[in-house]
């Protein structure tokens, strides 16, 4: 097809690189004009379905200038129609401002004139709008011509009407040069790309929330210096862009982009781009600022919660449990399907607390305990539920490590859990650390129905009477320690069946402990030596060591081989038994109950004091009362001492013998040490020696955990 214009015509048209040339005037002088024709009236417009529709037009534009014709096309746009009904949009849509921005922009974009007055002309036609507002109506005039153009070419060959009205305004004809026109129309796609994301960045801004920030930080005071004179270049660029737009359509393939306006489109590409790095880099302070304003207001709700009388565990959980409003955010153990948090409403909780390096062995037991619990007759009557929080920092990514950890303790766990860790709010995190003090050894936090803290960490009561501590409350743990003598019940119960047998039946019982199988070996055969030469029949159970390890495993084969003596029945059963005696020591101290006076208490830490030491030791028991305790090396001379003391046996009884040669045969010089975790909160600054009665040096000790 023959242009319309010859050559000399055309040379005599206005280049349109004079009317798009950037004006170089000062950014702060061009805000005191743009603000000038600023007056909103306070008229409200939804602009994000508004923009959504834009960028779709946009997209699909793109689509036909890619791929006219293109299977799919047409159903892709009934879609869309469809979703755009849905959104409301013609209910706030000012379809005549649109209107007459669109013709407006066809307009001066035919006449002579300067850029800079036809985009203040647009924006004082949008003056009664917010700033979000006037880009997106703007940006919506513009599509509509930018639409319409590519809708021809997209339907012009399916479409009489849309054939004809293609044939006048050069669409075939450019179509049929779309590989020349390529570079010009890239130009004007990255052009559009970058508007949308001036605008989108704009909707961003306006749709920060007041509560949380305000006008006077810093980084939105600057986005608002800035916005206006975005808005101003992109309405520039708009313009830009629909000069282009209209000569494709007047003079087809004829029209190239001459150098200086390909530069100009170029730089305003540019000069968007930069703005548009600006603002984000603005709007991700701000949205910083907002999420430390949620912070501390979720940090401040959570003591106020629970500083104030509620009329149930409600909103409590909900803060602890579901701050983000998750509709299901526990997974039922039993069923593993998710559930809301209204199934813990008006009940006891134990919130279990741990990272998801928890002991297998202390889940083991913990399950132990709740189906022990579930199945009595009085379940009815104690009306609790395990939780359990893992509690990794939000801030640092889950690893795969992480996450395999967590989704083998979520399989194996039969009470309610958190469905994952990434729900758990930050400042739950710091509420959970720095209240509830939690370090890196599980805690057992106690809420009542209404909410309140019955017990900081209930797990020392759990470990020591399980199920019998019901509510778990500080009160009744005080109850359950005053009912409570040094016998050899308190330190077995729960663990081992035949051992209970044992001191029902009244027999003597040796428990003994240590790692070092020579001595065990010595020992376990010096006590048959008396057993025969004395009569009496003698028990012993190995109890190993704290945290056993493969040392101890080994020494379990070793004496069940030689039959040396019983065992505890495996590793999990001697970690339960050291554990329960640390939770005795950390329960009294928790309850500061632990005096220097106090039996019991000297009896755990002699016992600890054991454990921590490096030799053996063993402890002697009849029944549930007469009890006589020593380390490895004074026992076993004591018993090879047996004829020194075998008189007193038939007059006092075997432990009251051993425990009197014991007085009358002190230990020339004795070094202990009591090893506690570091981790653990409310360790004591002084600590008496239950053997001598002096207090007793702190030091620092780091342990691995490998052999």
């Amino acid at each position: 097809m023959e242009s319309m214009l010859t050559p000399t015509a055309k040379m005599q048209q206005p280049v349109r690189g004079e009317r798009l040339m950037i004006s170089m005037s000062n950014d702060s002088v061009m805000l005191k004009q743009i603000q000038s024709v600023h007056a909103p009236d306070g008229r409200v417009i939804d602009v994000r379905p508004l923009l959504h529709i834009v960028e779709d037009i946009f997209n699909c534009a793109d689509s036909s200038s890619n791929a006219v014709d293109a299977p799919g096309m047409q159903a892709h746009t009934e879609a869309f129609e469809d979703q755009t009904y849905k959104t409301n949009v013609t209910d706030m849509l000012d379809a005549f401002l649109i209107d007459r921005i669109s013709c407006e922009m066809a307009f001066k974009c035919t006449e002579t004139g300067e850029a800079h007055a036809a985009t203040m002309s647009i924006l004082n036609m949008v003056s009664y709008y917010s700033w979000d507002a006037k880009l997106v109506i703007a940006l919506s005039a513009f599509a509509v011509n930018y639409g319409e153009f590519w809708l021809l070419a997209q339907s012009y060959s399916s479409n009489q009407l849309a054939k004809n009205l293609a044939i006048l305004r050069q669409v075939p004809e450019i179509i049929r040069h779309l590989n020349m026109l390529k570079s010009q129309l890239d130009t004007i796609k990255n052009l559009i790309r970058a508007m949308l994301d001036i605008a989108k960045c704009i909707v961003d801004f306006k749709e920060l929330p007041s509560k949380y920030i305000t006008a006077d930080v810093t980084a939105m005071s600057k986005a608002m210096d800035l916005i206006p004179i975005a808005i101003y270049w992109t309405i520039r660029s708009i313009l830009a862009s629909a000069s282009q737009i209209t000569g494709l359509s007047g003079f087809g393939n004829e029209y190239l982009l001459s150098t200086t306006e390909s530069w100009e489109l170029s730089s305003l590409v540019h000069k968007l781009s930069n703005m548009h790095s600006h603002l984000v880099g603005l709007l991700a302070t701000c949205y910083k600022h907002i999420d430390e304003r949620k912070f501390i207001e979720a940090y401040q709700n959570l003591l106020y919660l629970f500083e104030t009388a509620q009329i149930d565990n409600n909103k409590v959980l909900k803060a602890l449990i579901n701050p983000k409003d998750d509709p299901l955010p526990l997974v039922d153990g039993a069923t593993k399907k998710r559930v809301n948090v209204d199934v813990l409403r008006k009940r006891n909780v134990l919130l279990l607390i741990s990272d998801v390096d928890i002991l297998q062995d202390e889940v083991v037991i913990l399950e132990q305990i709740y189906n022990e619990s579930e199945s009595q007759p009085t379940r009815l009557e104690n009306q609790y539920e395990f939780v359990w929080l893992p509690v990794l920092d939000p801030s640092v990514p889950l690893s795969k490590i992480k996450q395999d950890k967590f989704e083998n303790l979520n399989g194996i766990m039969t009470w309610y859990t958190l469905h994952h860790p990434s729900m758990l709010d930050g400042a739950v995190f710091k509420f959970i650390k720095e209240v509830w003090h939690f370090e890196k050894k599980p805690i057992l936090v106690v809420l009542d129905p209404q909410g309140r803290v019955a017990c900081p960490n209930a797990l020392h009561m759990m470990w020591i009477w399980g199920a019998l501590a019901f509510p778990f409350t500080t009160a009744k743990e005080d109850t359950l320690w005053k009912a409570e003598t040094w016998k050899l019940e308190l330190l077995v119960d729960g663990i081992d069946p035949v051992i209970l047998n044992w001191i029902s039946d009244g027999r003597f019982i040796f428990l003994y402990g240590g790692e070092d199988i020579e001595w065990i070996r010595k020992f376990t055969n010096t006590v048959h030596d008396v057993a025969r030469a004395s009569g009496l029949a003698l028990e012993m159970v190995y109890v190993g060591k704290s945290y056993p390890k493969e040392r101890v495993q080994r020494n379990m084969a070793t004496i069940t081989a030689e039959k040396l003596s019983y065992c505890l029945p495996n590793l999990t059963a001697i970690w339960y038994f050291w554990i329960r005696i640390e939770s005795m020591w950390y329960s009294k101290h928790q309850l500061s109950k632990a005096d220097d006076n106090d039996p019991i208490t000297q009896e755990i830490e002699t016992l600890l004091s054991f454990d921590s030491s490096e030799g053996g030791w063993a402890l002697l028991s009849k029944g549930s009362s007469e009890l006589t305790r020593a380390k490895g090396s004074a026992f076993l001379t004591c018993l090879s001492n047996y004829n020194l003391w075998a008189e007193d046996v038939q007059t006092k009884g075997l432990v009251l013998a051993i425990h009197d040669y014991f007085l009358q045969h002190p230990a020339p010089h004795h070094c202990n040490r009591l090893v506690l975790p570091g981790t653990a909160r409310g360790i004591p600054e002084r600590v008496i020696c239950s053997e001598c009665g002096r207090t007793m040096e702190r030091y620092i000790l780091y342990q691995c955990c490998d052999e």
